[in-house]
Protein backbone atom coordinates (compact mmCIF):
# COMPACT_ATOMS: atom_id res chain seq x y z
CA UNK A 1 0.00 0.00 0.00
CA UNK A 2 1.55 3.60 -1.45
CA UNK A 3 0.16 6.48 0.85
CA UNK A 4 0.43 9.98 -0.24
CA UNK A 5 1.19 12.40 1.83
CA UNK A 6 1.42 16.27 1.01
CA UNK A 7 4.44 18.08 1.89
CA UNK A 8 5.30 21.79 3.11
CA UNK A 9 8.19 22.75 2.12
CA UNK A 10 9.81 25.84 4.51
CA UNK A 11 13.03 27.95 4.71
CA UNK A 12 14.21 29.39 7.75
CA UNK A 13 17.25 32.33 8.24
CA UNK A 14 19.77 31.73 10.48
CA UNK A 15 21.06 34.97 12.27
CA UNK A 16 23.83 35.02 14.09
CA UNK A 17 25.64 37.99 16.20
CA UNK A 18 28.05 37.85 19.32
CA UNK A 19 26.86 33.76 19.81
CA UNK A 20 23.19 34.51 19.70
CA UNK A 21 20.45 33.79 17.18
CA UNK A 22 17.75 36.13 15.69
CA UNK A 23 14.67 34.72 16.34
CA UNK A 24 10.81 35.14 16.52
CA UNK A 25 7.97 34.30 18.70
CA UNK A 26 4.55 33.62 16.48
CA UNK A 27 1.36 35.00 16.62
CA UNK A 28 -2.11 32.62 16.11
CA UNK A 29 -2.78 33.88 12.58
CA UNK A 30 -5.48 32.19 10.00
CA UNK A 31 -2.16 30.81 8.02
CA UNK A 32 -0.75 29.27 10.83
CA UNK A 33 1.14 25.75 10.13
CA UNK A 34 1.45 25.39 13.81
CA UNK A 35 -1.58 26.31 15.90
CA UNK A 36 -0.40 25.41 19.58
CA UNK A 37 0.67 28.06 21.93
CA UNK A 38 3.34 30.07 20.82
CA UNK A 39 5.70 30.22 23.90
CA UNK A 40 8.91 29.30 21.87
CA UNK A 41 11.37 31.17 19.73
CA UNK A 42 11.42 29.70 16.07
CA UNK A 43 14.02 31.47 12.83
CA UNK A 44 12.38 33.62 10.88
CA UNK A 45 11.06 32.66 7.71
CA UNK A 46 7.96 30.78 5.84
CA UNK A 47 6.75 28.23 3.14
CA UNK A 48 8.03 27.77 0.14
CA UNK A 49 5.30 28.85 -2.50
CA UNK A 50 4.67 26.43 -5.54
CA UNK A 51 7.19 26.65 -8.02
CA UNK A 52 9.57 29.10 -6.36
CA UNK A 53 13.40 28.45 -5.43
CA UNK A 54 14.44 27.86 -2.11
CA UNK A 55 17.07 31.20 -2.24
CA UNK A 56 14.26 33.75 -3.43
CA UNK A 57 11.84 32.45 -1.21
CA UNK A 58 13.77 33.17 1.83
CA UNK A 59 14.42 36.71 0.51
CA UNK A 60 10.87 36.76 0.15
CA UNK A 61 9.94 35.78 3.45
CA UNK A 62 12.45 38.12 5.22
CA UNK A 63 11.36 40.99 3.33
CA UNK A 64 7.63 40.34 4.26
CA UNK A 65 8.29 39.78 7.85
CA UNK A 66 11.33 41.54 8.51
CA UNK A 67 12.04 44.30 5.49
CA UNK A 68 15.16 43.37 5.15
CA UNK A 69 16.62 41.76 2.39
CA UNK A 70 18.76 38.95 3.57
CA UNK A 71 22.41 38.26 2.27
CA UNK A 72 22.10 34.59 1.87
CA UNK A 73 24.89 32.32 3.16
CA UNK A 74 25.43 28.37 3.09
CA UNK A 75 22.82 25.82 3.64
CA UNK A 76 23.39 24.87 7.35
CA UNK A 77 20.54 22.24 8.15
CA UNK A 78 17.66 20.28 6.51
CA UNK A 79 15.05 19.09 8.95
CA UNK A 80 12.63 16.69 7.72
CA UNK A 81 9.26 16.03 9.80
CA UNK A 82 5.66 14.52 9.91
CA UNK A 83 3.22 16.90 11.55
CA UNK A 84 -0.41 16.72 11.38
CA UNK A 85 -0.10 14.24 8.51
CA UNK A 86 1.72 16.41 6.55
CA UNK A 87 5.72 16.09 5.47
CA UNK A 88 7.67 18.99 6.17
CA UNK A 89 10.96 19.69 4.84
CA UNK A 90 12.64 22.63 6.09
CA UNK A 91 16.04 24.69 5.03
CA UNK A 92 17.84 26.67 7.22
CA UNK A 93 20.60 29.35 5.59
CA UNK A 94 22.75 31.18 6.99
CA UNK A 95 22.41 34.89 6.73
CA UNK A 96 25.21 36.85 7.22
CA UNK A 97 24.19 40.66 7.23
CA UNK A 98 23.31 40.25 10.83
CA UNK A 99 23.79 43.96 11.84
CA UNK A 100 21.01 44.47 9.24
CA UNK A 101 18.29 42.56 11.86
CA UNK A 102 19.56 44.92 15.26
CA UNK A 103 16.61 47.09 14.64
CA UNK A 104 13.47 45.94 12.98
CA UNK A 105 10.20 47.97 12.77
CA UNK A 106 7.70 45.19 12.20
CA UNK A 107 5.19 48.35 11.64
CA UNK A 108 7.29 49.09 7.99
CA UNK A 109 6.93 45.42 6.94
CA UNK A 110 3.79 43.83 4.68
CA UNK A 111 3.62 40.76 7.09
CA UNK A 112 5.44 41.07 10.15
CA UNK A 113 2.83 42.85 12.67
CA UNK A 114 0.35 40.03 11.66
CA UNK A 115 2.42 36.98 12.05
CA UNK A 116 5.31 37.78 14.56
CA UNK A 117 4.73 38.51 18.49
CA UNK A 118 8.23 39.45 19.48
CA UNK A 119 11.82 39.60 17.92
CA UNK A 120 15.11 39.55 19.30
CA UNK A 121 18.26 38.29 19.83
CA UNK A 122 18.47 35.65 22.09
CA UNK A 123 20.88 32.85 23.73
CA UNK A 124 19.41 29.58 22.12
CA UNK A 125 20.87 27.19 25.19
CA UNK A 126 18.84 29.25 27.40
CA UNK A 127 15.22 29.83 25.57
CA UNK A 128 12.48 27.59 24.55
CA UNK A 129 13.61 27.19 20.37
CA UNK A 130 12.50 25.04 17.80
CA UNK A 131 13.67 23.03 16.45
CA UNK A 132 15.28 21.60 19.19
CA UNK A 133 18.57 21.02 17.76
CA UNK A 134 18.86 24.51 17.39
CA UNK A 135 19.80 24.30 21.42
CA UNK A 136 22.14 21.48 21.32
CA UNK A 137 24.17 22.67 18.17
CA UNK A 138 27.38 24.92 18.15
CA UNK A 139 25.73 27.52 15.70
CA UNK A 140 28.89 29.31 14.99
CA UNK A 141 30.90 26.52 14.28
CA UNK A 142 28.58 25.10 12.26
CA UNK A 143 28.05 28.59 10.34
CA UNK A 144 31.71 29.14 10.15
CA UNK A 145 32.38 25.09 8.65
CA UNK A 146 29.32 26.14 6.32
CA UNK A 147 28.22 22.62 5.36
CA UNK A 148 24.77 21.07 5.92
CA UNK A 149 23.44 18.62 8.30
CA UNK A 150 20.55 16.75 8.15
CA UNK A 151 17.63 15.85 10.53
CA UNK A 152 14.68 13.75 10.13
CA UNK A 153 12.20 12.20 12.41
CA UNK A 154 9.52 10.88 9.97
CA UNK A 155 9.76 7.38 12.42
CA UNK A 156 9.10 9.46 15.57
CA UNK A 157 7.26 13.01 15.92
CA UNK A 158 10.10 15.80 16.10
CA UNK A 159 10.96 17.07 19.40
CA UNK A 160 9.11 19.58 20.82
Amino acid sequence: MIIVMKRRVAVRALILQDGKLLCVRQKHYFEAVFTEATDFWCLPGGGVDEGEALLPALEREMIEELGIKPVIGNLLYVQQFLYTDMEHMEFFFHVTNAADYAQVDLSKTTHGVAEIAELDFIDPTHESVRPEFLSTENLVEQAAAGTAKFFSYLDTPAPA
